[in-house]
């Protein structure tokens, strides 16, 4: 499998670096193997203004990945690599070496919603909790009672 690990430098000793989109490196590695096939330098993303997540997501979905190993993959980079059905796995720190082995044997932080395991061993069926209310103003003459849509947004807890 062809995985994308953030790294703070462009080899395997380096450490996994917590941000996607504004990581230093990008390792492109063969789980099969554990070699490193190519190491992509992401200064341009790393002091981009704005955007750096969406241009990484690009870079890594384009490079024909199925995974990324990260610390953490952001809002706006998280469609873009799942649309391309890249499997994300959050919260990966440590030595790049270690994230690798530990991916290959199957030890690995919860990977987010869009991956194909099931996370009910963890107490989470990802359905959440979530309410939200509204409020509105009636439209037209007299007294009009009008009703608001609201939204909420639910929490896994572990």
């Amino acid at each position: 499998m062809k995985i994308a690990i953030s790294a703070t430098e462009g080899s395997l000793d380096a450490q996994v670096d917590q941000r996607f989109g504004r990581a230093a490196w990008f390792l492109l590695i063969e789980t099969q193997t554990g070699e490193l096939l190519e190491a992509i330098d992401n200064t341009t993303g790393k002091e981009a203004a704005h955007g750096a997540g969406i241009s990484a997501a690009a870079l890594v979905a384009d490079k024909g990945v199925q995974a990324v190993l990260t610390g953490r993959v952001g809002p706006k980079a998280e469609p873009i690599l799942q649309k391309a059905k890249v499997q994300i796995v959050n919260d990966i720190s440590g030595s790049v070496l270690d994230a690798v082995t530990g991916f290959g044997q199957g030890k690995q932080a919860v990977p987010t919603a869009n991956t194909q395991q099931d996370n009910t061993s963890q107490n989470c069926n990802n359905d959440g909790c979530g309410g939200g209310g509204g409020g509105g103003r009636g439209m037209g003459q007299g007294k009009g009672q009008g009703r608001g849509m609201g939204q909420g947004r639910g929490q896994c807890r572990r």
